[in-house]
């Protein structure tokens, strides 16, 4: 399984039914402090973010809707949805990593269940 640190890079969507793969900036967060605080305080994120390990997301104290997919441990997106501010999400048995975008990103991006994503950090990676 790969291992990330915190820091910057690029999410690469691979589309399930094929088509051209979309290029977002990605911010990582793996530290305990980086997920726990993840979009908090926030207007906005620009791109999305990944926090891992993880399982489940909460959206107590954020300002605005955001879309959540959850990764297994292939990168394969287990299931995508928006959640408003103030809600807890349940945990999903076999995710473990999980990314997260504006509301709408997403679909925008075409990424849907069954899609796989390439996670991009450079020499700071794995």
């Amino acid at each position: 399984m790969a291992r990330w640190r915190n820091g910057r890079g690029r999410l690469v969507i691979r589309p399930s039914g094929g088509g051209a793969a979309v290029t977002v900036p990605l911010e990582v967060a793996t530290s305990y402090r980086a997920r726990t605080r993840g979009l908090l305080g926030r207007d906005s994120v620009s791109g999305a973010m990944l926090l891992s390990p993880a399982s489940s997301v909460h959206t107590f104290r954020m300002r605005f809707p955001v879309d959540v997919a959850h990764l297994d441990r292939h990168l394969t997106v287990l299931a995508v949805h928006t959640m408003p501010p103030g809600r807890l999400d349940r945990p999903r048995l076999r995710s473990r990593h999980v990314l997260e975008a504006e509301a709408g990103a997403m679909a925008g991006w075409g990424l849907v269940v069954g899609a796989r994503v390439e996670i991009d950090v450079g020499d700071r990676g794995q």
